[in-house]
């Protein structure tokens, strides 16, 4: 994997990954098995990294560096009272990708992540990436015939519902609105309105807005692809990680009316030394948790021929912890290096030091390397070699803070299970509470960096009961960092098969491959588990000698039983695949039926 390769050899550009420029709009879909009364209404919408057909085979490439696609089945109650199942997909209309595909993508606009992460030669090939983005920018600026490039996300990475708006999102730019059902792209939200929405004529509401054409100002725009949404005050939590200092901001977006006394916009939180690559983070109902790891992301290391992209495996990762809305009173607790691209659950407790003190609970992915960020470049990782092999994992951590008392500090970290676990889901509703159950993706044999050498799959979905796990944990505490509770493998617990195991998987037959899954409630149940999985499957058997999939291949929707973690209830067959993707959601009829109204929505 040392040398760069086209997107026919990329293990991450090839098979079920490689891109699919077909877009279809509400196409009727087979369906086999009875589909839950509760999806009646709803849509299921995956985003993922889609690129364009670029002219340029020498191109270095990453599966993070394409356009955001959508993917996305309604399930429509006809007239007559049927449900009918309808696949749609489409592009997210993005000014990068409407300037791409009206220049017929002679080259992208963009510089590849891949060669981010490169060093020597690479610094040259990026510094004429930007100028060519520079100069595009500034020509779509001044020419009458094209489209001017204001922003310069690609949307690519998740999507999310807030306040009547379903965005989506990536870290190089501010959230875009997008319709439902039909997928359509509606305009940049600021955090008061997104273009293309009715201008409001409330005065309090006009007050309310900032000087100016944008909340957030360039770099300053830049937001997190995995906000946080509380589930009772539909607030919405974000960082904006950035190249200058103070290199990371904090917002809070309300659903209020009069927003000026309750949005918490751009605010510096202090302490962090240097620009990092920053993805997720920790929010509780009254706590959050900024993860500042040693994965720098600065474009002045390019003066001395290095990557922009590089894990400092000498320092440490610091975890600051702050009341919600106070990010000047950020306390920093330090760590072994690791990485954390998403966290699963983050809830408020307390300790008995002699009176209750204050801590705050959360639930991790956690690596010990970035290797995934190289691997998906087609990149080994140029870091100690002692570093890899055994420890080259991604588990699910426990991680217990205390912000008060006689000793602030990390109470506990440690990893709930051996197994390899990520793309992680807590229910919705549940998000910020102390919630029995995570869901998540592993593999079925091998070990992570076994199977992340060759090409990621998801061939089995886990359920942990963590109330079970974590309470095993601080009965008897692991090693810190290293320790593990349950140090069983897959495979160990396939065998055991046993229905009171507080990690069950699915696992997922012959050549099938899942992708990240988002659980679905059984309306008025008792149970927290009382729901389904939706995921999308593809079958590997449908590629060619080549590894190549045809282009008659087809995914499917599965519905999985959340309770059992052993049946699938129903089966959506799709009209066609749908490339291995990034994160998605749930989107019940609800919430299509009261998103705000659309004035005009981009071409």
């Amino acid at each position: 994997m040392e040398q760069a390769r086209n997107s026919s050899s990329h293990p991450y550009l090839a098979g079920n990954y490689a891109p699919i420029q077909r877009q279809l709009s509400q196409e009727p879909c087979q369906v086999e098995g009875i589909l839950p009364n509760e999806l009646t209404g709803g849509q299921y919408v995956r985003n993922g990294s889609n690129q364009l057909p670029y002219r340029d085979p020498g191109r270095v490439s990453h599966w993070f560096d394409g356009h955001g696609m959508l993917s996305a089945v309604y399930f429509h109650q006809a007239k007559g009272g049927d449900v009918q199942a309808l696949f749609s997909n489409k592009y997210v209309l993005t000014d990068i990708y409407r300037t791409e595909r009206d220049s017929l993508a002679q080259r992208p606009l963009l510089p590849s992540l891949g060669a981010m992460l490169r060093p020597g030669l690479s610094s040259l090939k990026v510094l004429n990436d930007v100028a060519w983005l520079i100069w595009s920018v500034l020509c779509s600026a001044i020419s009458p015939w094209a489209r001017a490039v204001k922003k310069i996300s690609v949307a690519n990475t998740n999507i999310v519902y807030h306040d009547g708006r379903v965005l989506a999102l990536c870290e190089s730019g501010p959230p875009m609105r997008v319709s439902l059902p039909d997928l359509q792209t509606v305009g940049w939200f600021d955090g008061y309105r997104a273009e293309g929405e009715p201008i409001s004529r409330d005065p309090d509401v006009l007050a309310s807005r900032p000087a100016g054409n944008s909340l957030l100002k360039f770099l300053h725009e830049w937001t997190t692809a995995h906000p946080h949404i509380d589930p009772l005050t539909k607030e919405m939590m974000l960082f904006h990680s950035t190249f200058i200092s103070p290199y990371t901001r904090y917002s809070i977006f309300t659903t209020s009316p009069n927003a000026a006394n309750d949005q918490l916009v751009g605010q510096p939180v202090p302490g962090m030394k240097s620009p990092k690559m920053m993805h997720d983070f920790g929010v509780s109902r009254q706590h959050t948790v900024i993860i500042d790891m040693p994965l720098s992301l600065n474009p002045l290391n390019l003066v001395y021929g290095n990557p922009i992209i590089s894990f400092e495996q000498t320092e440490r990762t610091r975890f600051g912890v702050f009341p919600r809305r106070s990010p000047g009173a950020v306390q920093w607790f330090t760590s072994e290096a690791c990485c954390i691209f998403h966290t699963v659950n983050t809830w408020d407790g307390t300790r008995e030091d002699g009176e209750l003190h204050t801590t705050v609970n959360m639930i991790a992915c956690r690596m010990r390397v970035p290797s995934i960020v190289y691997a998906t470049g087609d990149m080994l990782m140029p870091t100690d070699q002692a570093l890899l092999g055994s420890s080259d994992e991604c588990r699910l951590y426990y991680y217990r803070f205390a912000t008060d008392g006689p000793s602030p500090g990390i109470l506990q970290q440690w990893a709930l299970s051996a197994i390899p676990f990520e793309f992680p889901h807590v229910p919705k509703h549940l998000a910020m509470s102390a919630a029995r159950f995570v869901y998540g993706c592993s593999v079925r044999t091998g070990t992570y960096a076994e199977q992340l050498a060759n090409s990621m799959k998801i061939s089995s979905l886990v359920k942990i009961d963590v109330h079970k796990l974590i309470h095993k944990g601080l009965k008897c505490p692991p090693t810190p960092v290293c320790g593990c509770v349950d140090e069983r493998s897959v495979q160990e617990i396939l065998a055991a098969n046993d229905p009171d195991d507080p990690i069950q998987i699915f696992a997922m037959p012959g050549k099938v491959f899942a992708q990240e899954c988002t659980f679905v409630p059984r309306t008025q149940s008792s149970s927290e588990d009382d729901g389904w999985l939706l995921t999308f499957v593809f079958d590997d058997s449908q590629l060619d000698s080549e590894g190549q999939a045809p282009d008659d291949a087809k995914s499917e929707l599965w519905v999985i039983d959340a309770r059992t973690m052993r049946d699938v209830v129903a089966c959506v067959k799709l009209p066609q695949r749908v490339p291995f993707g990034l994160h998605g959601n749930w989107f019940s009829k609800d919430e299509i039926a009261q998103q705000r109204p659309v004035e005009v929505f981009r071409s």
